[in-house]
């Protein structure tokens, strides 16, 4: 490699929020994964971090957790370590044993056998928040659709008070913001602990009515009866209610919201679908992989190992690039594409792999299911009025406000 195209090479730092705020991040992607695909940032405002970009590489890090750490004894799942004495434990942030006990406790209530169960409710909230939408006027999509709607399922799994239930999305905001962004939710890591304290707080309440009663089939119930899970000290019992709080609502989302961008933007692939609505569970998978709601999880490596010919040091932060993965050509045929019949459209990143995949992927594309579902029956017609608000994150492909008209 010319030494010159190596200074290029190395002053590459996909972790600066501000590409994603601005949605500026497929060429520099593309180049790492075209010249350096295990690539080294030794200066970056989170410290020096290795970058994974090619989805078999990412996909043998998922696989790999004897040699990768997710714990955050070691640093935890993101670029940016938690601050220390502020750590908040929970199951994603785990190594196996503890990560399997943790786990298996809340995957019952997202089981394929019990999403069924899901489906009528889901469907009758999903129609009622799209009738009740104006006509022929600007409106935002990401409160009147996205929100409501992740909001709604997330009151129904933990058993919410249905009054207060929008504490959830203030307390999934509080727990993803980059406070150093300037219209962030918190300003200061001192701040995100006071909020999300006043979370645990509200949330014990509730726990401690539920240990003292019979076992009931929500997440607060289920976790405070297991054995792995009843005894939570203070901080993993925050940390596991932000998790779960995180995981029910910014995948969904967000994807619900990118959906909708990705079809308006591309015409030709609305029409297919209505002409076509069989392909709608092709849809949701190719709408999650295209926007890609988690950007990267980081893993800690555990000792000196070797990734696509480079050598990793124990100690080093390895950062998996959901986001250029899924747009890896040599992978996924025409990646930076929208194409809802894909022939492979579940071959994507999006929900991580192996033993730390998401618990919930499968109700989150039910959720989006639905709602396209839905849109279809009624015929409903979109045009975009304004540039979306994107969320200032390297974590988080957030949407935070797009307005959006009906225009029949």
């Amino acid at each position: 490699m010319a030494q010159a195209q190596q200074r290029k090479l190395s002053s590459i730092d996909v972790s600066d929020p501000r590409l994603y705020q601005d949605d500026t991040w497929r060429p520099l992607f593309s180049q790492l994964r075209r010249d350096d695909p295990v690539h080294y940032c030794e200066a970056s405002p989170f410290g020096p971090y290795w970058s994974v970009t090619r989805y078999d590489d990412i996909f043998a890090v998922e696989l790999d957790h004897a040699n990768y750490s997710s714990s955050s004894e070691f640093g935890g799942i993101q670029i940016t370590d938690q601050p220390l004495g502020q750590e908040f434990a929970n199951f994603i942030r785990m190594d196996p044993p503890g990560h399997t006990a943790h786990r298996r406790t809340v995957a019952p209530i997202v089981a394929p056998s019990h999403l069924a169960n899901f489906e009528p409710l889901i469907r009758k909230r999903t129609s009622d928040v799209l009738d009740a939408l104006p006509r022929n006027q600007t409106f935002d999509w990401v409160e009147r659709v996205s929100t409501d709607l992740t909001n709604m399922m997330l009151a129904t799994l933990f058993d919410f008070p249905w009054e207060d239930r929008m504490k959830l999305t203030w307390w999934s905001d509080v727990a993803i913001a980059n406070v150093e962004s300037p219209d962030a939710v918190v300003h200061s890591s001192e701040e995100r602990v006071s909020e999300l304290t006043r979370m645990g707080e509200y949330f014990r309440k509730l726990w401690d009515a539920r240990a003292a009663a019979p076992p009931t089939f929500d997440l607060i119930s289920m976790l405070s009866h297991s054995e792995a899970t009843r005894n939570l000290q203070a901080r993993e019992f925050i940390g596991t209610i932000a998790l779960l709080i995180v995981g029910g609502n910014d995948t969904t989302r967000n994807s619900m919201t990118g959906g909708l961008m990705a079809l308006v933007e591309n015409p030709e692939q609305f029409e297919l679908l209505r002409g076509r609505r069989e392909l709608v569970p092709n849809l949701v998978s190719e709408i999650i992989r295209h926007h890609t709601p988690v950007l990267h999880m980081r893993r800690t490596a555990r000792a000196d190992v070797e990734l696509a010919g480079r050598r990793i040091a124990k100690g080093d932060k390895v950062v998996m690039w959901y986001i250029s993965g899924n747009r890896d050509e040599s992978k996924i045929d025409r990646a930076d594409q929208f194409i809802i019949d894909r022939a492979k459209p579940r071959q994507h990143l999006a929900f991580g792999a192996g033993i730390h995949r998401c618990v919930g992927d499968r109700l989150a594309e039910q959720q989006i299911r639905i709602l396209w579902e839905e849109i279809l029956q009624r015929d409903l017609r979109f045009e975009i009025m304004g540039p979306p608000q994107r969320l200032y994150s390297n974590f988080i492909r957030g949407i935070r406000s797009l307005p959006v008209r009906i225009v029949n």
